[in-house]
């Protein structure tokens, strides 16, 4: 049996201990130094992103934001929150409206002939007596001339509108709705308090038949009692149109005076009236006029 003798070997890689078992002290520093490396460059970019902000603050300060619009506060009613757009008067000689034989003491005006910047409708308004003044009716009425695309606002927006534009009204509470008759037709009505320095009960209305011409306002009774409805009814019959107006809204009034009711005549006009129907049948009165004939000589 041959044996095989081994020679020992001395090697010196054997008894060096293995890399990765070196304390921590004695491994090389690259570990570090490449931190420190991306710590400077980190603040060196901090840096100059901090100049650049600070320079387009300074170039272009920021526009400071408005605070969000607070709702205005509307109570029952609207109308002395909404705005009103103000209407375009026209020339002096447009269509007016007239009260024929207005009798009292309230005064009448007749305000001039204007445009609608809301719905580009020509109107024309005339108020009589003071609404401050409790002992006075006080009336307003508006015509409104043509018809738009959009449909007409209800009473109660209306007189809303209306009350707040000229007149500086605000609608406080309403009541009861109906309809009367009238020369133009039916008209709806409502039971409307009206405040400004003082407030009043009234009688808001609007023309439901009178297309394409369109009636809008109110009636308020003296000492704050809400008006009749006779009172109302009698008080549009003395509606007149002065001037000329667009031929549609001048055959509404037209029609209108055909069918104008006896009875809210007063004693004065019903005596005028009386006196032409006589001078256009030869009589004035109970006496017939004598017709001259021409004599020959």
């Amino acid at each position: 049996m041959t044996r095989v003798r081994h020679e020992p070997r001395f090697d010196d890689s054997d008894d060096a201990p293995p890399k990765d078992n070196l304390p921590a002290l004695a491994r090389p520093p690259f570990g570090l130094g490449r931190f420190a490396v991306r710590a400077a460059a980190a603040a060196a970019v901090i840096t100059v992103l901090s100049l650049y902000a600070r320079e387009t603050i300074r170039t272009n300060p920021p526009v400071p934001q408005r605070e969000a619009e607070q709702p205005l506060a509307v109570a029952f009613v609207p109308s002395a929150a909404l705005p009103v757009r103000p209407a375009v008067p026209l020339s002096e000689s447009g269509p007016r409206l007239r009260l024929d034989a207005a009798e009292g003491i309230e005064v009448t005006r007749v305000e001039p002939s204007r445009i609608n910047r809301a719905t580009s409708q020509r109107e024309a308004s005339l108020s009589r007596g003071d609404f401050d003044a409790i002992e006075e009716s006080h009336l307003r009425v508006t015509l409104m001339q043509g018809t738009t695309a959009d449909p007409a606002p209800g009473l109660f927006v209306t007189l809303a509108r209306r009350a707040a534009d000229g007149p500086g009204l605000s609608v406080t509470r309403t009541g009861e709705r109906a309809r009367l008759s009238s020369k133009f037709g039916a008209v709806e009505t409502l039971e409307t308090v009206l405040a400004g320095r003082m407030s009043r009960t009234c009688t808001g209305f609007v023309s439901l038949e009178a297309a394409p011409a369109r009636l809008e306002g109110w009636l308020c009774a003296p000492l704050g009692q809400p008006p009749e409805p006779r009172a109302l009814a009698c008080a549009l019959d003395a509606l007149g149109l002065d001037g000329h107006a667009d031929p549609a809204t001048e055959g509404v009034f037209r029609e209108a005076d055909a069918r104008r009711d006896p009875g809210c005549r007063g004693p004065s006009q019903a005596t005028a009236t009386g006196e032409a129907a006589a001078e256009k049948s030869g009589q004035t009165g109970s006496i017939a006029l004598a017709r001259r004939t021409p004599t020959k000589k």
